[in-house]
């Protein structure tokens, strides 16, 4: 029995060092995201596919970081999302992602879009948890919690999404 617990605390540390490792300054990440619970008027940066009232639109997005400091890394995201009946979008997003306890990503980031023919144009402050599970040295899954507070008066809602996120370090 000893034995057992010894092999699972060698594990667990085996895992924490690692993901110290891929989350310390200098270290880059790439990550693909999909959303789910929100239309693709958030202007996100996600893969997502969306239908509603016979309208099908999607999203198709990626970001990338670089780690400014141990476990903190400044964000950038570009996206490009279709609303079906010919409008369109170039999305955009800007942000943090810190890494709590190497495991515990929390984000905080600026996400916008250009639409196509549009007066105005969607604008959200998203705040985002979630769980960064490293399955191996350089690939982590990280599905979390993400809300998206609108900036726009008159254009959009607050947004609740759930998403799961792929992510390469290195």
């Amino acid at each position: 029995m000893k034995k057992v617990i010894l092999a699972a605390i060698a594990v667990m540390g085996f895992t924490f060092a690692n993901a110290q490792e891929q989350t310390a300054k200098g270290k880059w990440l790439i990550e693909a995201n999909t959303g789910f619970g929100g239309d693709t008027n958030t202007g996100n940066t996600s893969f997502q596919l969306y239908s509603s009232d016979g309208e099908s639109s999607w999203s198709i997005g990626a970001e990338g970081g670089y780690f400014v400091a141990d476990n903190l890394a400044v964000k950038l995201g570009m996206g490009y999302n279709d609303f079906g009946h010919s409008s369109n979008a170039f999305s955009y997003k800007v942000g943090a992602k810190y890494y709590l306890l190497n495991k515990f990503p929390l984000e905080a980031s600026y996400t916008g879009a250009s639409i196509k023919d549009a007066n105005e144009n969607p604008s959200y402050l998203g705040l985002q948890a979630g769980y960064a599970w490293f399955v191996s040295k350089n690939i982590s899954i990280e599905p979390g919690l993400r809300y998206n507070v609108t900036l726009n008066e008159d254009y959009g809602k607050d947004v609740f999404q759930l998403n799961v996120g792929f992510a390469l370090h290195f």
